[in-house]
């Protein structure tokens, strides 16, 4: 299946044409070609350009998320303390990264201040004389470049499956896609947890042409992700399985010497054989060439494997030559097995302490919001409802479409694992999960869609390319018309970005990024009024100029003028808040994620 490198995998090879053969002259051919050779990186540099637009935009114009300020005083304390303190509960790596951005904004710190890493975060921010908004600039660029990077990677394995059109088609998705642009916009680390992932199983599959070279990176790419975020552990046992596979299929195609060599053929006898001796003969031969190639494959996983692990310390190293771990906060007991097995796992101290901080929140009651519906604990279902309402039409689609080829034809049955599996276990994994806070802890389900969306493309059926074409217009449009309100995106079959509030919450629609945009409005409509703030973010509302009061604090009937309340608090509404807001006039909204009612 896989005889040259440069012919798409699950392309069929085109049929001879017939008649005698068309008359071109040559040099008008050789134009032609160069001309169709150079669509692809030109279609492919005019998306990743967009992308880079969208997200460089969505970046100026949001405020601080939740978490960003942790991760941003983080990567600071990474810069000038070389410690392992704060956010314990994730891996350094894309912190690391965010600390590239950092270096260049050169911020002031003061590593004396204590507090928690939520606190650190807002010191750093707003009380030490900084730019919070060149900081968190220069901190989300280099996420966004990661992102288009991502992009690419995209673009090569939905190339290497069904050919430059395929590659464009998945590219296009991508690049297209609301909670890809959201989250690769932010210094945040589910987007490069993702990338890391994907590129991972890339080239696991490109192993099957060059075992060597593709293992050792693929293994690097799997640790990037391990030491970015903890949620990707579950990929690891997969990416190695996968590995053995294409060990076994290389061996199989001659690409690597199997290991031990089979055994030479006994010396041929006078006469004939009988037929049953001879086809005795090909199966002994052929079940010592399977045996043979059983250590390779093993051999395989565990290059990914140890590699991997390399690069979870490498990031560790990177941070504190001398892996010493401070925490800011205590760590939490886990008594039981699951204690003991992290205290097992060859990794260095803070991680196995992060994991154990991990089970901790995982063991706490959080709330959850689906569909109108508030709740305490987390529901199994979450994150499909939640995918189905933040994914664009087009891409469920062609994703959907790419994942029956996949399956369906004997052709492409290969592929299935690689682009099927590894989403599928990751979001199980994350189905277990207690915190039902946004599709940020599935992002790679779309993403691996938009590879399986090229797949349809390797099938000879007349109106493929055009519907395919369709899709992507359909994606592009939908994507354009949320601009630069990416975060509370949400398909048409659900209404679309203003109606999100109303399905879901935090991350999926309000996650504090709109503090500056509701400075500008309350500036441009309502100068000099009684502003009363509910406000769910890292942000400091005087800093922006926001100087509004909490209305819980005082009895309902001294709350006159304008209630702005996140989006995410009318969500948990309840007591003295939901009678404030049914007992209010709706007269707005901010970036479709705060609310302004009339009192």
């Amino acid at each position: 299946m896989m005889a040259r490198e440069q012919h798409p995998v699950l392309t069929p090879p085109e049929a001879p044409a017939e008649g005698p053969p068309r008359q071109v002259r040559p040099d008008r051919y050789a134009r032609l070609r160069r001309h169709r050779h150079r669509l692809p990186p030109l279609l492919a540099v005019l998306l990743l350009g967009q992308m880079a637009v969208a997200m460089v935009t969505t970046a100026v114009q949001q405020t601080p998320t939740i978490d960003e300020p942790v991760y941003v005083a983080t990567a600071t304390d990474y810069l000038h303390e070389h410690r392992v303190r704060y956010n314990p509960e994730h891996p350094p790596l894309g912190k690391l990264l965010i600390a590239a951005g950092v270096a260049v904004a050169d911020p002031h710190y003061d590593p004396s201040y204590t507090g928690t890493q939520g606190e650190v975060g807002r010191h750093l921010l707003y009380e030490s004389g900084n730019d919070p908004r060149r900081l968190m600039l220069w901190a989300r660029l280099p996420v966004i470049a990661l992102t288009l990077l991502c992009g690419l990677v995209v673009f090569a394995f939905a190339r290497d499956l069904t050919g430059p059109a395929g590659g464009s088609a998945a590219l296009a998705l991508y690049a297209f896609s609301p909670d890809v642009i959201a989250h690769g916009s932010l210094a945040t680390l589910d987007l490069p947890a993702t990338g890391f992932v994907l590129t991972s199983v890339w080239l696991v599959w490109r192993a099957r042409l060059r075992p060597v070279p593709c293992l050792a990176l693929a293994g690097a790419a799997l640790g990037a992700a391990v030491a970015t975020k903890m949620s990707t552990l579950p990929a690891v046992p997969v990416v190695m399985a996968l590995a053995a596979v294409s060990v076994a299929a290389a061996g199989r195609s001659g690409r690597i010497r199997r290991w031990p060599a089979p055994a030479a053929p006994p010396a041929e006898r006078p006469g004939r054989e009988p037929a049953a001796l001879t086809r005795g003969r090909a199966a002994l031969g052929r079940g010592r060439a399977a045996a043979g190639r059983v250590p390779a494959a093993l051999g395989g996983a565990a290059v990914v494997a140890v590699v991997a692990l390399a690069v979870v310390w490498a990031a560790y190293l990177a941070v504190d030559p001398l892996l010493r771990f401070s925490p800011a906060e205590p760590v939490p007991a886990v008594p039981g097995l699951r204690g003991r097995l992290v205290e097992l796992l060859p990794l260095p101290p803070a991680y196995r302490a992060g994991m154990l901080v991990q089970f901790g929140l995982e063991d706490q009651p959080w709330q959850g919001y689906l569909f109108g519906h508030l709740y305490t604990g987390s529901h199994w279902y979450y994150l499909p409802a939640a995918l189905l309402v933040k994914t664009p039409l087009a891409l469920l689609a062609a994703g959907a479409a790419g994942a029956v080829v996949l399956v369906a034809r004997r052709r492409t049955r290969p592929v299935a694992p690689y682009l099927l599996l590894p989403p599928a276990v990751l979001l199980a994994a994350a189905m277990t999960g207690s915190r039902d806070f946004g599709t940020r802890y599935a992002l790679f389900v779309p993403v691996f869609l938009a590879v399986a969306a090229a797949c349809p493309l390797a099938l000879r059926w007349r109106w493929n390319g055009l519907l395919t074409g369709a899709l992507v217009v359909f994606a592009a449009v939908s994507s354009l018309r949320t601009f630069p309100y990416y975060l509370p995106y949400a398909n048409e079959a659900f209404g679309g970005p203003a109606h999100t509030h109303r399905l879901l919450h935090d991350s999926n629609v309000d996650w504090g990024q709109d503090l500056g945009r509701l400075a500008d409005r309350l500036r441009e409509r309502y100068p000099g009024e009684r502003v009363w703030l509910v406000y769910k973010g890292s942000g400091v509302p005087s800093y922006y100029g926001i100087h509004a009061a909490d209305p819980r604090t005082v009895p309902p009937d001294r709350v006159h003028g304008l209630l702005v309340v996140s989006d995410s608090a009318v969500a948990k509404a309840r007591g003295r808040l939901a009678e404030l807001i049914t007992s209010s006039r709706p007269v707005g909204e901010v970036g479709h994620s705060i609310s302004l009612y009339r009192r």
